[in-house]
């Protein structure tokens, strides 16, 4: 290891979080978004999904769809929506078929596995308890981040050619 290439670990990790209220916003936001990504990748983890393979069943759940409409509705290639299908696939909560019209295009459909497998993590988080969402009772404001979260969303601008 090169000089200077080592890890130091704070002596004590509270104390660096003790200046939180300086960190600028950007900071705040960033450590913010891989938190609550943490969290939902082990929810949906427990729940047999990937964050790609809950996006998909959301847009096929309301009727089939061509393969490559599934990957511009989820603004990915068609090589990773491929993938997420097949995974999808063999958990049994979606099902290809060849398009009779054109035998090139697949056709993906939600199954009723599926349907409920999309259903389910939804309704699991919202009747969970406060503390096992990992807040307070006291502090549970979701709904009013929620909402602040959309406007900063909203008003940030997309530089010119992106698809986020």
């Amino acid at each position: 290891m090169a000089e200077g290439d080592e890890h130091r670990v704070a002596p004590d990790p509270q104390a660096m979080r003790a200046d939180i209220r300086s960190w600028p916003t950007g900071r705040l936001l960033s450590v913010a978004a891989r938190m609550v990504e943490g969290r939902f990748h082990d929810f949906l983890t427990a729940h047999g999904l990937t964050h790609a393979g809950l996006i998909a069943l959301h847009h096929v759940v309301e009727g089939r769809l061509a393969q490559r409409e599934l990957a511009t509705l989820c603004r990915v290639t068609d090589q990773t929506m491929s993938r997420t299908v097949e995974g999808l696939h063999r958990a049994g909560y979606v099902e290809r078929a060849t398009d009779e019209r054109d035998r090139r295009r697949a056709l993906v459909e939600i199954t009723p596995a599926g349907g409920r497998r999309c259903r389910r993590p939804r309704a699991a988080r919202s009747a969970a308890p406060a503390s096992r969402r990992g807040r307070s009772a006291s502090t549970t404001t979701s709904a009013s981040n929620r909402i602040r979260l959309i406007t900063i969303v909203r008003g940030i601008r997309r530089p010119p050619g992106t698809t986020w």
